[in-house]
This record gives C-alpha cells, structure tokens and sequence, in this order.
C-alpha cells in the first residue's frame, strides 16, 4: 500500500469533533485498504456501485456499517437490501418503496436519508426543498414499515467558493430543523444532518453536519 491510509485517518479523525459521524468512502479502493483504516477503528464506510460492494462485503469483516452514497437505481435495491446499513441517497418516493419492498423481503429495516438538491448544478440529484416538503407532508411514507428515515443528505456545489459552500449547507441545516419541527418531532432516529466531504467538511462543520464523507483525503486518488 503506498498510501498511508492510517496516518490520514487520524488526521481526518482528528478534525472532527464529538458526535461527528465520518463515512469513509472507499469506492475504488482495495479492500486492504479498508482493512488498514478498520484496523485504526473505522467501521462506517461509503460504496456507490453494487457489484464493487457485494465483493468487499464478502470478504471484510462482518460488523463493518455499509452504506450506499451513490445514486441508486430502484432495479438495484434488490442486490444491497440484504445488508446495506444505510442508503445514504433517497431521491424520490418510488425509490423510498422499493427500499421498504426489497427490506421487508429480507425481513430488515434499513435507514436511509433524504438527499436535497440544493446546488445549482445539473447533475445532482435529489429533492428540491419543495418537493421534499410535500413529500412528507402527504405522509405515505409513514406507511412504509421496513424504512427508517434518519434525516437528509446534500453536496454543496462544487467551487473555490467557502460562502457559496456556507450558504448551501445553512438552507439545508434550517430545512432539516423545519422538517424536524413538521413530522419527526417525536422521533430521535431522525437525526442526521449529512454534508461535508473532502473538499469541504470543514465549513460542513460550521454548518451543523452530524456526518461526513470522506475519501480522498483518507483514501488518495481513486486505485480502480
């Protein structure tokens, strides 16, 4: 291994305060590396591809917390459902079904986190704030008994920017703290404010992350 994924996990680790959650994102990465940054206490890691994630699942160590950060495709839930810990990418209610669908199926019940469209950029995905809004508001969600909506997702955009940056991540953390106040009042499990990766996590901090996702700066450039 010639990069020091050791060193640059604690680095990372040492940026984050308390209550700071970090999701390695190990996409593209050998599993030895994930063995070098599970054996410095890590265990919560980011896939984006199927096939890449069913072959690290198979031979790491089995409480690793998997999740999916990439967009997914309903056609694939079927393939992660059996032990994906969280889908960090639920861009739409058909989606949100499927999830429920394929974990029932399995007997599970997976979290997952809303991802909001908040950047300018065309290639995002995710909800716009309005969309999401009446979303929940029509409340068929809370008939899905195998999901666990634990709170939202978003990338800000992409600049050299810091305030474009800080001015994203502050609409979604005022979002979140709407849609707590309007449908999970009551719940704790909806408690994630997920933003921040590594390029940015360190304004994500300023801006009430509660989880980050990491690669490059723990992993380097992408090996395949």
């Amino acid at each position: 291994m010639n990069f020091d994924v050791k060193t640059n996990l604690k680095k990372v680790l040492s940026d984050l305060p308390s209550g700071v959650k970090l999701v390695a994102v190990s996409k593209y990465h050998p599993a030895e590396y994930i063995m070098a940054a599970y054996e410095e206490g890590q265990r919560i890691f980011g896939e984006s591809h199927e096939q890449e994630i069913r072959q690290k699942v198979d031979v790491l160590p089995k409480d690793i917390e998997w999740h999916f950060i990439g967009h997914l495709q309903t056609n694939k839930v079927k393939y992660i459902a059996p032990y994906i810990d969280m889908i960090d990418a639920v861009d739409s209610m058909k989606l949100l079904r499927e999830i429920n669908k394929q974990a029932q199926k399995n007997n599970r019940t997976i979290n997952v986190l809303l991802e909001l469209h908040i950047a300018e950029e065309e290639t995002k995905y995710g909800f716009s704030l309005d969309e999401c809004r009446q979303m929940l508001a029509e409340g068929q969600w809370r008939e899905l008994q195998n999901v666990r909506i634990c709170g939202l997702m978003m990338m800000a955009s992409y600049v050299d920017d810091p305030e474009v940056i800080r001015r994203e991540m502050t609409l979604a953390s005022d979002f979140f703290d709407e849609m707590k106040a309007a449908h999970f009042a009551n719940d704790d499990n909806f408690c994630e404010r997920s933003w921040g990766m590594s390029h940015d996590y360190h304004i994500a901090l300023e801006c009430n992350t509660t989880m980050v996702r990491i690669g490059t700066s723990i992993f380097g450039p992408r090996v395949y």
